[in-house]
């Protein structure tokens, strides 16, 4: 702004010249991250300065400092600008009058402003009772006025903080504590908050403010890039929006790494993961050290007593040869050799992790520094200390981020870098690809009592996945990176094969008991054959829990527990020589019996609804893992057309998401009717919002749909048009394919798409219309994502010709996309 301030009547000829010349800096090509920054930051530190000697002149007792990010230097393009006005206290009426032809200027220009006017004394007062301004006065510096002013105050604060760290460290940590509980892990994040969550700028700064109290200090080897990284993102990130905002975005992560100058989001999301788990281990470690300092502290008094005065030795403790705990933490023995034991990082590490205790990060990178490459192939102890590392439940996390801060899984295992860090965009996943490997480990441990080769399932737990660093089906390129590293790590043939098994079939468990019809013979009959064994069988089983468990919520449940566990079971008999073509029918439960002869005498739809809050009886949810809350829905109806649309277009009416669906023809007992076919549907059903409908109503509503009388499409239509389209992530398009060989009876199609209220009913009118009979179907959700397979058959009852099935799946993809 130029010519006359409107708020103070003053001349400030700057400050159109500081906007002009802030705009060129920001739309410069050539210069970014932290020379733009500084740049950015000294010329608003003259612009600042001006503004403060044309309204003060050269008086003494008032300076104006900058704190915060702002006091360190560090401007990104919407960043607040933090700001001090100091006085002396001996004109409080012009230092009023001062701020406001500093502040409007300012706000003129729409920057952001944090301002204050205080006396040093003030500000050491509110720093005391505000952790939050405590920090930020830690980065104080000068601008403009009176520099003993400036000084005193900076030496004061330091001097406080330093002298109140044993009260003040233990707040901080705190707060970084319930930060990280509200905003996250900045690693595993598909929208981080780049400041607030753990491992962020936050995070980083917290960490100047350990050094600064002298008490303890961070790991520096790589925490000065990590945050300049950061910085460097948040940059690109304002100039992408235009606005000040931290969290990045999934629609803005494109635009943002182009900024940047990176390949796409992908590697704008593993360079922001990479920099926060930097971070997020520095403060780690860091904390741990200020806590071993405060309880040394407190100790050592009541020691120096005991002991007239000396200083006691640290206790070593002895872990494994050449592995001790001192003071809360594993390190190695004064006679461990590195250089002579390429086996020592990993019994380190497994005896940490069996300890409960954290590495030492010296340890590790003293290990890392000097101890030889293990030979190929592994010695078999070698081997074992990687299965007791894998074996030891949740401490092995901690144990195992230790020795990739400093480089030495990579070094152990190479494939690991493909997947190091790599984001998994899928809202059902709640980690990155690195951390489920770990995870899956961690859960599978818990299971090793179940297998005969424990081994082979913690093994096959981080290798799984090891393929999603690669192009192409990760199964199959899993299974090969498995054999070589399976093989490398000193396995025999017989056990590279099964892991490569393991690994090529870890989802065919839970994707055939939820997509298949396990009563059809081909399709336990195709199972057995791909795992082959009795012994994989019962590796397989335990991999898929482990597996499903670390994905998150949406991946596991008692339903999907027993699923997986009737196919085994299917499966096994078939292992042990039963005739796969001899299926044992599964028999109706004494409700669905009687639902199907009422709704035979009636001639009309029956149903019950029950809240679902207690485990299905038969079944036993995981510990402590309660039975998801909903409804359970039993419908029977005479077979007729259109059955399937009915129901789900009802439910989708009623604002009822279906969770799981079952169909199946059951037959009528022969004294009610030897020739009868009844329809019964066993759904899982939430509501979307308010309470459940009334079975009576949702009856009567189904009675009208299936006469023709109830306008479903037109009942969706209006409601889709009463709510506006909202702007966001555009979804993958829907796929519908033919599964080849999944059964001898039926057709198998598969949809894969999107979630969204209608879906099912969608289908099944396409489906209806397509003439064809749905012999029995499996729909499940994860997260956002459907999942549905359909046994469909010609009006005969037979399975349909290739083309025809083929037809039916292209229409129908075309019906989804619509």
């Amino acid at each position: 702004m130029t010519g006359t301030d409107t708020h103070t009547g003053t001349t400030d000829p700057g400050t159109g010249g500081y906007a002009a010349a802030r705009l060129r800096l920001l739309t410069e090509d050539a210069r970014s991250g932290p020379p733009r920054r500084s740049a950015l930051a000294g010329l608003t530190d003259d612009w600042l300065a001006g503004l403060f000697g044309a309204a003060a002149g050269p008086a003494r007792g008032v300076s104006l400092v900058a704190v915060g990010g702002y006091g360190r230097g560090e401007l990104s393009p919407r960043s607040d600008l933090d700001l001090v006005l100091l006085h002396d206290g001996s004109d409080p009426a012009a230092v009023a009058a001062l701020a406001d032809r500093i502040w409007y200027p300012v706000w003129d220009l729409g920057l952001a402003l944090d301002h204050s006017v205080r006396t040093p004394a003030e500000a050491r007062t509110t720093a005391a009772e505000d952790l939050k301004v405590q920090l930020g006065l830690l980065d104080a510096r000068h601008l403009a006025g009176d520099t003993t002013l400036t000084a005193g105050l900076r030496t004061a604060v330091l001097t406080d903080w330093r002298n109140q760290a044993a009260k003040r460290l233990p707040e901080l940590r705190e707060l970084c504590a319930e930060r990280a509980a509200r905003q996250g892990e900045l690693r595993y994040l598909l929208e981080p908050d780049l400041k607030e969550a753990r491992g962020g700028l936050r995070d980083a700064t917290a960490l100047r403010a350990v050094a600064a109290s002298w008490l303890a200090d961070a790991p520096r080897e790589g925490l000065a890039d990590a945050r300049r990284r950061l910085l460097d993102v948040r940059d690109a990130l304002h100039l992408a929006t235009g606005r000040a905002t931290d969290r990045l975005a999934l629609q803005e992560q494109d635009q943002v790494a182009a900024e940047l100058g990176l390949l796409d989001a992908d590697t704008l999301l593993r360079q922001v993961y990479e920099a926060a788990g930097v971070i997020a281990y520095a403060a780690d470690v860091t904390w741990r050290e200020v806590g071993r300092v405060l309880r040394a502290r407190a100790v050592r008094p009541r020691l120096r007593a005991m002991l007239g005065g000396g200083r006691p030795a640290a206790e070593r403790s002895p872990l494994a040869e050449g592995v001790v705990e001192q003071d809360g933490e594993v390190v190695l023995a004064r006679a461990a050799r590195p250089d002579r034991d390429p086996v020592l990082p990993l019994r380190a590490a497994a005896a940490a992790a069996q300890a409960g205790l954290p590495l030492s990060p010296h340890a590790a990178r003293h290990m890392a520094a000097t101890a030889r490459p293990l030979p190929t192939p592994w010695p078999a102890e070698a081997r074992e200390q990687l299965v007791t590392l894998l074996g030891s439940g949740r401490p092995t996390v901690e144990v195992w981020e230790a020795l990739e801060a400093e480089g030495l899984i990579a070094r152990l295992l190479p494939d690991w870098e493909r997947v190091r860090c790599r984001p998994q965009r899928n809202a059902v996943h709640i980690w990155t690809v690195d951390r489920h490997l770990i995870e899956t480990a961690v859960r599978a441990s818990a299971l090793t009592r179940r297998v005969g080769r424990p081994d082979l399932l913690l093994v096959a737990a981080l290798l799984h996945d090891i393929g999603k660093g690669w192009p192409g089906d990760h199964s199959v390129a899993g299974e090969i990176i498995a054999k070589d590293v399976a093989a490398r790590i000193g396995f025999d043939h017989a056990d590279v094969a099964v892991l490569a098994t393991l690994v090529r079939h870890h989802l065919l468990l839970i994707e055939t008991a939820t997509r298949r019809d396990l009563d059809d013979p081909a399709t336990v009959r195709s199972v057995a054959d791909a795992v082959g064994t009795q012994s994989t069988l019962e590796l397989l089983h335990a991999l898929t829990e482990a597996d499903a468990l670390a994905t998150g919520p949406a991946a596991w449940s008692s339903w999907r527990g027993n699923l997986v566990a009737d196919l085994v079971r299917r499966v096994s008999g078939v292992l042990a020589g039963a005739a796969p073509d001899e299926p044992e029918p599964a028999a109706p439960t004494a409700e669905q019996e009687r639902l199907a002869i009422e709704a035979f005498r009636t001639g009309g739809p029956v149903l019950a609804l029950r809240a679902q809050t207690e485990p299905v009886p038969g079944t036993q949810p995981p510990p402590g893992e309660p039975e998801p809350l909903g409804v359970e829905l039993l419908i029977a109806v005479p077979d007729q057309p259109g059955v399937l649309p009915a129901v789900a277009g009802v439910l989708a009416v009623h604002r009822l998401t279906v969770r799981t669906a079952e169909l199946r023809a059951l037959r009528l007992p022969d004294d009610v009717d030897d020739d009868g076919t009844i329809l019964l549907l066993d759904w899982r059903v939430a509501a979307e919002y308010g309470s459940l409908p009334q079975a009576a109503r949702l009856r009567t509503d189904l009675v009208r749909a299936l006469d023709g009388t109830l306008d479903i499409a037109g009942r969706l239509a209006e409601r889709d048009a009463a709510y506006p389209r909202r702007r966001g992530w555009t979804a993958p398009p829907p796929r519908v394919t033919v599964a080849p060989a999944a059964s001898r009876h039926a057709t198998v199609i598969e949809v894969r798409a999107q979630d969204a209220p209608g879906l099912l009913h969608r289908i099944g009118t396409a489906l209806e219309k397509a003439g064809v009979r749905v012999r029995s179907m499996h729909v499940s959700t994860l997260g956002a994502n459907a999942v549905d397979a359909f046994y469909v058959t010609t009006g005969t009852g037979a399975p349909l010709p290739a083309d025809d099935a083929g037809s039916l799946a292209r229409v129908l993809e075309e019906t989804l996309r619509g």
